[in-house]
């Protein structure tokens, strides 16, 4: 049996990685450590010494740990009428570690953008699983079968769905800071001034609206889903709403008396807003690089 101290160095040495994976997947910081907690109580109750890959083995009761807990979530949803969001495992055998760092990792991390958050939730569990840690994390699709339960063409299939979706958002997406102004000052405009009609034309008839759990005690929703409702939540609001530059990207922060409650990341395609992810959680703000733009 390995030592604690040796066995807690070990596990801090993934840690970076994991974090990565798990926030990826969950799209939740206090989730994905919740997940990472969870997978150390889970290796100091294993046969240490069976284990040939630390790294992999705890990517795989990572990723099958946020596969779970999407799975609760999905079936939360399913059963909410208003849609909030708010097996015993063994040691598989070693997942294929990476060379990279684990700067590199959160950097790999980091190329899915946290404007696909959005996207990633419109995903099945499978889907999300799969795709984020092929894609974004180079594991096998031979060993993320184990994790979803899947064949490995199964689960090939998984990625490649869950890919042409974030793909089609990538593409969406890919509309320059001028244009997003144009895009934002209207619909601060039309939010401020209770224009319902407006703000119909500015949102896609589909427009889905996420926030955090802090989004949603300060009064928001965990999900809204279609323009009549988004429209009707913001009209006559965003007095204290300013455009902003979030990471270089043109989208609202809301800023009352001066003070950062609250960032919206917008996807815009073409003139439409096609969604809406509401940022309260001041540890997820603060990671943001923040500059105000005049009105």
């Amino acid at each position: 049996m390995r030592g604690k101290k040796f066995l807690l160095d070990e596990f801090e040495a993934h840690r970076a990685r994991l974090n990565a994976v798990a926030y990826r997947m969950l799209g939740s910081r206090a989730e994905a450590e919740d997940a990472i907690q969870e997978a150390w109580l889970r290796l100091n109750r294993s046969e240490q010494d069976s284990i040939a890959n630390l790294g992999g083995w705890l990517t795989t009761v990572v990723g099958r740990l946020c596969l779970d807990m999407l799975r609760a979530r999905k079936s939360r949803q399913e059963e909410s009428l208003d849609g909030m969001l708010d097996n015993t495992l063994r040691p598989d055998p070693a997942l294929t570690a990476t060379n990279a760092t684990p700067e590199e990792e959160l950097a790999m991390a980091d190329s899915v953008g946290l404007a696909m958050l959005t996207v990633l939730e419109t995903l099945t569990p499978g889907e999300r699983v799969a795709f984020v840690l092929h894609d974004v994390f180079a594991v096998p699709f031979d060993d993320i079968a184990g994790i979803v339960g899947r064949s490995p063409d199964a689960t090939r299939q998984l990625a490649s769905r869950a890919r042409r979706r974030v793909q089609g958002a990538q593409t969406a997406e890919r509309v320059d800071n001028a244009r997003r102004r144009e895009v934002v000052d209207a619909f601060l405009a039309a939010a401020r001034g209770g224009d319902f009609d407006a703000l119909m034309t500015m949102l896609d008839p589909d427009v889905v609206l996420r926030g955090d759990a802090v989004a949603v005690k300060l009064g928001g929703h965990a999900e809204l889903r279609g323009a009549p409702a988004v429209a009707a939540f913001f009209k006559g609001s965003a007095q204290a709403a300013r455009p902003a530059l979030v990471d270089n990207v043109m989208d609202v922060a809301v800023v009352p008396g001066g003070q950062l409650l609250l960032l919206l990341r917008l996807d815009i395609a073409g003139d439409r807003i096609t969604g809406m992810n509401v940022i309260a959680e001041p540890e997820d703000m603060a990671a943001f690089d923040l500059s105000i733009v005049e009105d």
